[in-house]
């Protein structure tokens, strides 16, 4: 698993589906992602559109910034990101409440 794959082909999948687009338009947010690392790159899931690409927005409401082996690790289950975030290693810019809500586009 990396995070082009997650990306591109889990989230993307999930946006594609009607139900996952109906969860997507509930959270009503742009985020960005910046992974750090080998792997690593910038994402942008856009739940109005139910859309991911990649590349920078300047209108994400929520900015991750995170290293791809931690990412990695959030979306299967085997690191907190909370613990992250205490850490340092997990940053968060812009609608902190949209932060919280990140398990749900994640691992939906």
């Amino acid at each position: 698993m990396t995070p082009k794959s997650i990306f591109e082909e889990q989230i993307a999948g999930r946006l594609a589906d009607p139900a996952g687009q109906a969860n997507a338009k509930e959270i009503d947010a742009i985020y960005q992602f910046h992974i750090t690392g080998d792997e690593g790159g910038d994402w942008i899931v856009n739940l109005r559109d139910c859309a991911v690409s990649t590349g920078s927005s300047d209108e994400a409401d929520c900015t991750i910034t995170v290293e791809a082996g931690d990412f990695v690790g959030i979306v299967d289950g085997s690191i907190a990101p909370p613990a992250l975030f205490m850490q340092g290693k997990l940053q968060i810019a812009g609608n902190m409440g949209l932060a919280m809500k990140l398990s749900q586009v994640l691992n939906a």
